[in-house]
């Protein structure tokens, strides 16, 4: 076959959730930080993401990262989470796909029994502690961002629910952090797909609803993703995170746990080197623990330590082609389901 040019990924999954990762052929993208590329790819030129992240070569479950050359020299390698509606500035299981890729390809120098890899991306620094044994990635502890609490039961005005309360805190991302019996439901396989469009229904109603700005992110400015939240009787934490156009998140969700840790933080409901164990709505777990204390544009915040594994399955090259008649991609409510047009 005669291929113009081709992009390069590694598939790997954190949990059941795949976070594909691009490892060659991606074209450069303007900016002098990771930040001002991720705001290029939402505001200037979306080409590459939709490419990646709509039919016909992916699916509506998926997310894909797009390593690039770190910008600060402290790091040892840069990415950006493309995802269906958008490009976002962090996720825990798409960064702990990202350790493991570049780790187990060799991109990354690999040390056992524990390999450090230092992330630019454009939430801030990430730093991985990475678990390793006979070439493999076992596991992967992410020091994530500074998370803080913006609003603890904030109300929500719902033409299905009533009135129901809702913790807005940032881990990475904003999220709406709801705890799931407000809307009549549970955190398990059977309810996948009300929790979806319950998710994605208050996500519209929040838009209107609850304003926030990040103090130091230029662009991160909306609540990303509701988080639906259950209590264990062993004192777990059942997270659903969900995401546009309306789906649910397989994995426990990094960002989503670092949130909630901050809310129990603002709260005083855990204290410095607390840990929770947050299971998904298909029995995965990462463990979330509070290892410090900071500060961002005047809010206390926790700082985060999230710990899980990737998976790497299969590898997968992409023809780029002006000719290919499907380049920006699609998506149909058949699979994606009725809020398909949010993605426009």
């Amino acid at each position: 076959m005669n291929w113009d040019r081709s992009l390069d990924l590694l598939e790997v999954h954190c949990q059941g959730e795949v976070g594909k990762v691009i490892v060659g052929g991606a074209p450069e993208i303007p900016g002098a930080t990771i930040l001002d590329k991720m705001n290029h790819i939402n505001q200037v030129d979306d080409s590459l993401r939709r490419f990646v992240t709509f039919e016909p070569r992916a699916s509506v479950a998926m997310s894909v990262n797009l390593l690039v050359a770190p910008t600060r020299p402290d790091a040892d390698a840069g990415f950006i989470v493309l995802q269906a509606d958008r490009a976002h500035p962090m996720s825990g299981s798409n960064c702990i796909c990202v350790v493991t890729a570049l780790l187990e390809s060799g991109r990354v120098a690999m040390q056992e029994p524990e390999t450090i890899v230092r992330l630019d991306t454009p939430a801030g620094l990430i730093i991985a502690r990475a678990t390793c044994q006979e070439g493999r990635c076992l596991s992967v502890s992410l020091d994530n961002v500074p998370s803080f609490a913006e609003v603890l039961d904030g109300e929500i005005e719902t033409p299905r629910w009533g009135r129901i309360k809702a913790d807005i805190a940032f881990g990475g991302v904003y999220y709406a952090i709801v705890d799931v019996d407000q809307v009549g439901s549970e955190i398990a396989p059977a309810n996948a797909r009300f929790l979806a469009e319950a998710g994605i229904e208050l996500k519209s109603l929040l838009a209107d609803q609850v304003t926030v700005k990040h103090p130091e992110l230029t662009g991160v400015d909306e609540v990303a993703y509701v988080m639906f939240r259950g209590q264990e009787p062993d004192g777990a934490v059942r997270t659903c995170t969900t995401l546009k156009p309306g789906r649910v998140d397989r994995s426990p969700c990094g960002t989503g746990s670092s949130a909630n840790l901050a809310a129990l933080y603002a709260r005083g409901e855990i204290a410095i080197g607390d840990r929770r164990t947050s299971c998904s709505i298909i029995g995965g777990e990462f463990v979330a623990e509070a290892i410090g204390t900071s500060e961002v544009g005047g809010r206390p915040a926790v700082l985060p330590r999230i710990t899980g594994r990737g998976w790497i399955y299969g590898r997968e090259q992409l023809r780029l082609s002006d000719e290919d008649p499907f380049r920006n991609g699609f998506a149909l409510s058949d699979s994606w389901g009725p809020q398909v047009s949010m993605l426009d």
